[in-house]
């Protein structure tokens, strides 16, 4: 488990950028030691503003988009290229515009696709597919991503694990399906905590007013069950990522010397 880092920018936008730039420049660093990078991707507003800022970043052309691969943290349980699914949001951002090799993307199952309606078959796939790409020095049946990002909810959620839910209590199983959500859509599929915490480095985004008591919870030692995002960390490291809104609520001793 590593201790969270914090990093507070003065708003939202410069929150995506500077989250922008430090995504390329850990992918460009893990392509240069290893080969590849593998990231897994967040939706919401500010997964999807550090999505649009990589897209308007001259940076991004540094990155060797045929060897990256691309994971999702949760999905709504719709149909394939419905505006609400997290990959779609994904792609109108930055995927369509960049040359990912097809291959090495790997959205969640749609509700039209081969399992129909039954999520937790869905759920089950999902997670061979990550289990199929697990290396043994991994020592999970999920690979080691080198960066799995996550936005905070308000009530401290994160992909769609939900405070209280079932699915924030799983501890053996990758993937699980997720019924009754307390947001629409009611049915979802989401990475588990022991998923999450396979990644080298877990960045928790927040942004805005709305976030501020969530990270102040999920910061001071709530238990994940309550608060999914105080259980969401990384091997190497674990970052939060917030606005000035969002760190409002925090105590300034658990900011760093010296936030942008």
């Amino acid at each position: 488990m590593s201790t969270p880092q914090l990093v507070v920018h003065h708003d939202k936008e410069l929150m995506a950028q500077a989250a922008a730039a430090r995504l390329i420049t850990k992918i460009v660093d893990a392509q240069a030691s290893r080969g590849y990078a593998s990231v897994v991707l967040t939706g919401g507003r500010n997964g999807n503003g550090l999505l649009a800022a990589l897209a308007a970043a001259p940076a991004r052309d540094a990155i060797d988009w045929g060897r990256l691969d691309l994971w999702w943290g949760d999905e709504r349980y719709l149909p394939e290229g419905d505006p609400d699914r997290n990959d779609t949001q994904a792609r109108a951002a930055l995927l369509d515009t960049v040359p990912l090799d097809p291959a090495r993307v790997h959205p969640m199952p749609a509700s039209d696709g081969p399992y129909g309606a039954d999520v937790d078959a869905a759920a089950e796939a999902y997670a061979a597919e990550l289990a199929k790409s697990a290396g043994p020095e991994n020592h999970s049946s999920a690979p080691a991503f080198d960066v799995l990002m996550l936005g905070v909810g308000p009530d401290t959620h994160v992909a769609s694990l939900f405070p209280e839910l079932p699915a924030v209590r799983e501890t053996e199983r990758m993937v699980v399906g997720v019924h009754g959500a307390p947001k629409p859509p009611p049915t979802r599929i989401s990475l588990t905590l022991p998923a999450i915490r396979s990644a080298r480095e877990v960045w928790l985004l927040a942004a805005g007013e709305d976030k501020a008591q969530a990270a102040a919870i999920a910061l001071s030692g709530a238990g994940e069950i309550q608060a999914p995002a105080a259980g969401a960390y990384g091997r190497s490291r674990t970052l939060w990522l917030l606005d000035d809104a969002a760190a409002s609520q925090l105590p300034r001793s658990l900011y760093p010397p010296a936030s942008p």
